[in-house]
């Protein structure tokens, strides 16, 4: 008698012990598929603030530097991917596509706006891969291989063309998703895909692969339309006449950038963005027919550009609204530089700058932050902090997400053994059992019971 054993394999490359490096691989018998290839921000721009010139490392220092997944731990699987397969276009999910990508014969796929925003990375960085490089539609299904299908499902985050990837094979379903909110009230783009998902929870559902980020949070993450109000409040219902309005936010929060535009053109104002990559974003979404900002925005990158700017801004500061790069108070952003006298710009007493964003939990983020704010207080400009809500899940939207794909495993990724633990809680809460929760490091393998 022949007996077939079924075998699925999970390697956790990276984003399993920090926030960052984003990057799993899933092994179904002889056919290796790769999700995300990410970075370590913080790392990076550690490294970049004493000086030293990132575009001369390779993989071997990135690795070393801690900014990229040590992706030596699957070597023995090198030869057997199929495809690489990007959830959306942070760069904690796609950063390390120029550094590891090329180790494996095999194509990106990712969401059109995701392809987009890879593509001009690549071009700004002045890198090649030779990777084909792959969009695929939103909402539909990609053969990676003979026994392999992948479906892109729309998800809400913050950002566009962000997707739950459902991938396909004989024993059943293993699904991706990192990172989700369930909004179903965005400011731009489609609502959660979520017909699909309840179908899929009818299906033989293995394995759900979750941002872990906010499991000890519990609620229910805000819709982004709260956010729309923050800042419509502080933007319009402000004292601001006179005064410069600063906005800084992550540059791909495209549906963010959308309410800012709004309610600057209510004060009748110009919006001015500023940064290489407020380019980035904006360039590939409208590529992409996602949005069609630069009919009512200037965008500029290149520094002496901003110079010349800046100083007409100077002149007639009541008229203007600028976008800067900066939220996480990054020493090279166009808000550090402004501060610092690296770019000449004079803050004056009551200019409003708000920060339409949360600080990410690292000790190099919060310091950075705190720094710049406390040169802001020192120039006695307005702040106004966390005009944000978060695009990650929260405890209650986890909850939901587990009722409705019903796993067989779960597997808590975005963080560190804590927050895989608040996650662990809760699928115990909801009747699984403790062995089918999966609890994972960096470079850690794990074979499934099917």
């Amino acid at each position: 008698m022949k007996i077939e054993f079924k075998m699925i394999e999970v390697c956790a490359v990276g984003g399993y012990s920090e926030i960052g490096k984003n990057m799993t691989a899933v092994k179904i018998d002889d056919e290796v598929l790769i999700f995300d290839m990410g970075v370590f921000l913080p790392a990076i721009i550690n490294y970049e603030e004493e000086g030293k010139d990132r575009s001369a490392l390779d993989r071997e220092g990135m690795i070393d530097l801690g900014a990229i997944p040590d992706d030596s731990c699957i070597d023995d699987w090198k030869d057997k991917v199929k495809g690489i397969l990007v959830g959306h276009c942070h760069l904690d999910h796609i950063a390390a596509i120029p550094y590891l990508a090329e180790r494996y014969k095999a194509p990106i796929y990712g969401s059109p706006f995701t392809i987009e925003v890879i593509k001009r990375m690549l071009s700004d960085e002045n890198r090649k891969i030779r990777n084909p490089l792959k969009a695929v539609n939103i909402n539909s299904t990609v053969r990676v291989s003979d026994k392999i299908t992948a479906e892109f499902i729309n998800i809400t985050h913050s950002t566009l063309h962000a997707t739950i990837i459902a991938v396909h094979c004989r024993y059943g379903t293993i699904v991706y998703t990192n990172d989700f909110k369930f909004d179903n009230h965005p400011v731009l783009g489609k609502k959660p895909n979520l017909k699909r998902l309840r179908e899929l929870g009818k299906e033989n559902m293995i394995l759900l692969i979750l941002d872990s980020l906010y499991a000890d949070i519990e609620m229910k993450t805000p819709s982004e339309k709260v956010a729309r109000e923050l800042l419509r409040d502080v933007m319009l219902d402000t004292e601001c006449r006179d005064s410069l309005i600063i906005v800084t936010t992550f540059a791909s929060h495209l549906p963010r950038l959308k309410s800012v535009i709004d309610f600057a053109h209510v004060l009748r104002r110009k919006v001015v963005f500023l940064g290489e990559s407020m380019m980035k974003y904006t360039m590939s979404a409208e590529k992409c027919k996602l949005v069609n900002f630069s009919k009512k925005v200037e965008i500029i990158s290149y520094a002496r550009h901003i110079k010349r700017k800046l100083n007409e801004i100077e002149k007639n500061r009541k008229k203007y609204v600028v976008v800067a790069t900066g939220n996480q108070g990054e020493p090279d952003s166009v808000l550090s530089k402004m501060l610092d006298g690296r770019l000449p710009f004079k803050f004056e007493p009551a200019d409003h700058v708000i920060f339409s964003t949360k600080v990410i939990p690292d000790p190099i983020n919060i310091a950075n932050r705190n720094s710049m704010e406390e040169k802001l207080r020192e120039r006695r400009v307005r702040i106004f902090t966390n005009i944000h809500v978060s695009g990650h899940a929260s405890r209650e939207d986890h909850r939901d997400i587990l009722k409705i794909l019903k796993p067989k495993y779960i597997m808590p990724a975005h963080d560190g053994r804590k927050k895989q633990l608040f996650m662990k809680e809760l699928a115990i809460e909801e009747g699984w059992k403790e062995d089918k929760v999966l609890l994972m490091d960096d470079g850690k393998k794990v074979s499934l019971i099917l």
